[in-house]
């Protein structure tokens, strides 16, 4: 359900090249501002919208749209929740939605702010994953990829073909840290990629984190994962920023700075005798050619 940019004749021949039945519309037009599938409830959306988009809409357009029932309207300076309520909006009951964002939307921008914590009450948001930087070739800046759903009690769901059951996790949200994660750009396009065991290892993870036997499945791994609950989240004023929550491993921890301070001044001691030494051996040795060094 992204914004239909190019004619419906190439975007329909992008999707069918690619095996997508799809379903544009009767003319070009924008999502958001002339809606052509008010009624489509979708199991599955994936999409990358445009990362804080201005002037989305006029100050007076849109401000009682219904996809914006229940929250505050989205504001004009950034579109980014607007396309969160948007896919919402289009999901079935049991329907997920995962989507690109710029990492901005996580944190507590007043405009925003309310709608965030809207979210997170109403029990929408499952996952968020920060992705690694230099992903994508219109930003070299680290993005976010949010999971979210209408709603995160116990249900079944289809899983490579196979019915799986997802426990409740209404009071939880999955973090994870993958900015340590791919190949570094070493492939033919220079951008980094997630390789395959990357995928399996975030996957694995909310698998394991979704599954009714997630207490013996997962763990919270520092600098990488962590499930945090309501609680944790109120107290960090409804942030969904991943630093907030997953564990950091201070390295410093376990040194005892006594004997290494002791040890940098020795060396230091150390460093200054072989210096003093180094320039008494250059005196001596200008003043056996007839030189002296003052």
């Amino acid at each position: 359900m992204i914004r239909q940019r190019l004619p419906q004749q190439l975007c329909g021949a992008a999707l069918a090249i690619r095996g997508l039945n799809c379903d544009l519309g009767d003319m070009d037009a924008s999502t958001f501002t002339a809606d052509k599938h008010p009624n489509l409830r979708a199991d599955f959306i994936l999409a990358n919208p445009p990362f804080n988009l201005k002037n989305w809409r006029t100050e007076n357009e849109l401000k009682n749209d219904r996809r914006w029932d229940g929250y505050e309207v989205p504001p004009v300076s950034n579109a980014n929740y607007a396309w969160i309520l948007h896919m919402l909006a289009r999901l079935s009951y049991n329907g997920t939605a995962a989507f690109l964002l710029a990492n901005g939307a996580l944190g507590a921008d007043a405009e925003e702010y309310k709608i965030r914590k809207q979210l997170i009450e109403n029990r929408k948001i499952e996952a968020i994953i920060v992705l690694p930087r230099e992903m994508f070739y219109a930003t070299d800046i680290s993005v976010t990829l949010w999971i979210v759903g209408n709603h995160k009690k116990s249900k079944k769901v289809k899983r490579e073909g196979q019915e799986v059951v997802l426990r409740d996790r209404e009071n939880e949200i999955l973090f994870i840290d993958a900015r340590t994660l791919g190949d570094g750009g070493a492939n033919e396009d220079g951008y980094v990629q997630l390789t395959e065991a990357d995928k399996q290892k975030i996957a694995s993870t909310l698998f394991a984190w979704q599954s009714p036997d997630w207490k013996t499945l997962y763990h919270d791994v520092p600098e990488f994962c962590y499930s945090a609950t309501m609680d944790e989240i109120r107290s960090k004023d409804w942030s969904l920023v991943p630093s907030k929550y997953i564990e950091f491993v201070d390295r410093d921890l376990g040194i005892d700075y006594q004997t290494e301070m002791s040890r940098i001044q020795n060396e230091m001691k150390s460093i200054m005798a072989e210096e003093h030494h180094s320039q008494e051996v250059l005196r001596e040795a200008f003043e056996g050619i007839g030189y002296g060094i003052e």
